[in-house]
């Protein structure tokens, strides 16, 4: 029996609830800087210079990337790009001004993309400019590891149109003036809308939006409704490789889980995901689908993302639970209570992995550190070992919440700004509609209240849990749980534990953190990435978690072109089609 390819027709795709594209201005700031707004959204209309996957494998996908691989000159210090000569869907020709545009904006605006670190791109470039109308250049501070600056650098580039340059008083031109960025950036934020409301009525208006329909990927957005559905429909003037099969996909919003689940089960979505709860891998190996709960009239794919999981913990937190938490025999006895293997084995139902430390442990690679890896991190769950802690450190673990009878600095004190009587006590905000994130919270709950610490849970819609709990100064939030974590292009730890980080959830700064990551940026040596990542599992800047599929996939039995599975995070529904069974 052969499958025969069907032009066009409808795919629709339900989202993970709580996570409605939010941005769609791909100079995403770091409180919206994620999967759902950029890579399962944004690019699908607005191309980046390097588009990240190939085949399933983490690297560079040269035909799908806008800009050619770069060349390097003999001092390893200066590249240069060519730009490929797609066209805009207003007829207007990719160039190197749309780099330029770009990055004037970043030199601007840096930290208030979610991408940025505070030492490194645009701030570790000498110069960079036009050198010909397809071709830009880019001259850093000194010779960096080239896998890096292709992989943590130069992917965050997004071309912009000649077309977005432009004020509430009409053209601007900030491609050449770059004291015009702020008043051309305030521009474009006011025309995506508020970043952190959640009603959609502003994003409603994106795709009649004279901005917004600028594009030059292979979909065009048709409609946001209030109610959250998100159409793309083919875009006419798409001059890349790839053009779309499909004639519309429809992306709806979910409330849980078990909603999801539903619209599967009723036919009414062809993409969507299987509950972690309901999927079970009996082997314990979480690449490969297990028994499918909907049959055979869909395929079940796993979704490997290169990536960690771990619950922030806030260090500019202004009150006591701040001092708590900047006490790290406190992080480290909190890492101890959690059991992640009872996470990956029972709540994940062997869909699962233990994370210990800031590589992903899957896809498998020579770049977690075998130090680590041989001892199963350093914290690994125990219960007695995080009371021991407690207790060499002030703390009366005969009750629990533990009570502080060593206040003060010194040794065996329970450190600076928590007085004698502190309850051991934090408050811990996770993502709702997450049955089994629930599960795991609970059980971080009971095991941590064994050693004394008490932790007091709530439940927060999931994008205004990530709006409100992201870095800043002096937020009031205490512990984060989001469910998810972080998807690298190359594991070095800039953007999520360099000081002043965009996207530095836990708001923690550490010299010595700082330098270690300064020397993965500039060699290629394993050892340099193994002595980073050994002191950020020592000193637990967040708690970690165990790792899963970010979703069980469930795609209709009649839809192909949905796998290989991109490693990053990203998709391509122009690669979708029917097909109708012939015998």
């Amino acid at each position: 029996m052969t499958d025969k390819p069907i032009k066009g027709g409808v795919a629709t795709w339900a989202c993970l609830p709580g996570f409605p594209p939010a941005v769609i201005f791909p100079f995403t700031p770091g409180e919206r800087f994620g999967v759902r707004s950029l890579y399962e959204f944004q690019m699908l209309m607005y191309r980046p210079l390097y588009w990240l996957g190939r085949d399933g494998a983490p690297e560079i996908d040269w035909d799908l990337s806008v800009g050619e691989e770069p060349v390097w000159d003999e001092t390893g210090r200066t590249c240069t790009v060519r730009i490929k000569p797609w066209k805009w869907s207003n007829g207007e020709t990719l160039c190197a001004d749309n780099v330029i545009f770009w990055m004037n904006m970043l030199k601007v605006k840096g930290p208030r993309f979610g991408a940025y670190s505070e030492g490194y791109f645009p701030d570790n470039l000498v110069s960079f400019g036009k050198v010909a109308d397809d071709t830009v250049s880019f001259t850093f501070d000194k010779a960096y590891s080239k896998n890096w600056v292709l992989l943590n650098q130069l992917t965050m580039i997004t071309p912009m149109p000649k077309a977005w340059d432009r004020t509430a008083d009409g053209p601007a031109d900030a491609t050449h003036d770059i004291e015009q960025a702020e008043a051309v950036y305030e521009f474009l934020m006011a025309e995506n809308g508020d970043v952190v409301e959640e009603d959609n009525s502003h994003r409603t208006r994106w795709a009649d939006s004279p901005v917004w329909s600028v594009v030059n990927g292979p979909w065009r957005l048709k409609s946001y409704t209030e109610e959250g559905v998100v159409t793309f429909v083919p875009n006419e003037h798409y001059s890349g490789p790839n053009p779309a099969h499909l004639d519309e996909l429809r992306q709806v919003s979910t409330t849980s889980d078990e909603q999801q689940y539903e619209l599967l089960q009723s036919g009414d979505v062809q993409v969507g995901f299987l509950p972690p709860g309901m999927g079970v891998q009996p082997d314990g190996d979480p690449t490969k689908g297990g028994p499918n709960p909907l049959g055979d009239g869909f395929q079940l794919e796993p979704q490997i993302l290169f990536n960690i999981n771990f619950m922030a913990v806030n260090f500019s937190n202004p009150t006591v639970a701040g001092n708590m938490i900047r006490q790290p025999y406190i992080r480290q006895a909190l890492q101890s209570c959690f059991d992640q293997e009872y996470g990956a084995r029972e709540v994940y139902q062997g869909y699962g992995w233990s994370q210990t430390g800031s590589i992903p442990v899957l896809p498998k690679s020579d770049l977690v550190s075998p130090k680590i890896a041989e001892r199963g991190g350093f914290w690994p769950f125990d219960l007695e070992k995080a009371r021991q802690l407690l207790s060499d450190n002030g703390w009366d673990v005969s009750a629990s919440p533990a009570v502080c009878v060593r206040p003060g600095t010194g040794p065996g004190e329970a450190g600076e700004g928590i007085p004698a009587g502190t309850e051991l006590s934090f408050s811990l905000r996770y993502w709702e509609g997450r049955p089994s994130l629930a599960r795991l919270m609970a059980q971080f709950r009971d095991d941590a209240a064994k050693a004394g610490i008490e932790i007091r849970l709530e439940e927060v819609m999931g994008s205004v849990l990530v709006a409100e709990d992201g870095p800043g100064e002096k937020r009031m939030w205490q512990l984060s749980c989001w469910g998810g974590g972080w998807v690298y292009n190359y594991p070095t730890g800039e953007n999520l534990f360099q000081s002043g980080a965009a996207c530095n959830f836990s708001n923690w700064r550490d010299a010595k953190a700082d330098e270690l990551i300064a020397k993965t940026v500039t060699t290629d040596s394993l050892e340099a990435l193994y002595e980073y990542q050994e002191y950020i599992a020592e000193q637990a800047p967040v708690i970690f978690m165990p790792t899963f599929p970010r979703r069980l996939f469930e795609v209709a039995g009649n839809l192909r072109g949905f796998s290989p599975i991109n490693p990053y995070g990203l998709i391509n529904p122009e690669n979708w089609y029917y097909v109708e069974e012939q015998s």
